[in-house]
């Protein structure tokens, strides 16, 4: 699934948000990476994007993804119980069963490598019930038969919200000063940029080897290094 120019295609699902945005942004210093964004709705794209948009229902999307004609998907779909009102099982919707949906989709496509953005500390065993749907949502992935299975632990994000969170608004502020002291096995929380975690999608994104790769905070950074050797 390679265009006649020899530039790989990505379907990027979840484009809207702060590293779908970020990642469309980050991409234009990417010429032999090609984005197709599928979204509920179309966003303005920055000076230099060289993407389409393919806008549907999300009952609409496995359709789009097809369309697409790409050889990885990435997924950076996600909402938060604030965003959900509170509601569980809509936060599940969206968390579990709609990354779940684009990832089979992808699959029946064709698709055999996958960039999932989770995050830092998913467990299908914690008690914590945001974390509890990441890691079940990351155990269903593997089973979906990806050649490669990219999984993207983020701690808090930075970058520029369309919707700022007191909370995480907060939370940037202080990383600056957390983060020094989260070491050892506790660095996998620190903060990370938005950019950051899109130069490391757009690192894996070119990446051969088969297998599944859990990628935490360090883990982002060596593949940003290691594209750039």
């Amino acid at each position: 699934m390679i265009d006649i120019a020899g530039v790989k295609r990505l379907c990027l699902v979840g484009a809207t948000g702060l590293i779908g945005r970020t990642l469309i942004a980050r991409a234009v210093n990417h010429p032999d990476l090609r984005l197709v964004g599928v979204a509920r709705r179309e966003i303005a794209l920055p000076e230099g994007a060289r993407m389409e948009f393919l806008v549907a229902d999300p009952s609409g999307w496995p359709d789009a993804i097809a369309a697409a004609n790409a050889s990885v998907l990435v997924c950076a779909l996600g909402t938060t119980m604030r965003q959900a009102g509170g509601d569980r099982d809509a936060f599940r919707a969206v968390d579990h069963d709609l990354v779940l949906n684009a990832a089979r989709a992808a699959r029946e496509a064709g698709i055999d490598h996958a960039i999932v953005v989770s995050s830092v500390g998913a467990d299908m065993s914690a008690r914590n019930f945001y974390l509890r749907v990441k890691g079940e949502a990351e155990i269903a992935l593997g089973k979906l038969g990806f050649r490669r299975l990219d999984i993207l632990r983020p701690g808090l994000l930075v970058g520029p919200r369309e919707n700022r969170r007191p909370l995480e608004q907060i939370g940037m502020w202080l990383s600056p000063v957390t983060d020094l002291v989260l070491r050892g096995k506790y660095r996998q929380f620190r903060s990370i940029r938005a950019t950051m975690v899109s130069d490391a999608i757009l690192a894996l994104a070119k990446a051969k080897a088969g297998g599944r790769f859990s990628h935490d905070h360090d883990a982002m950074v060596r593949a940003i290094r290691r594209a750039g050797e």
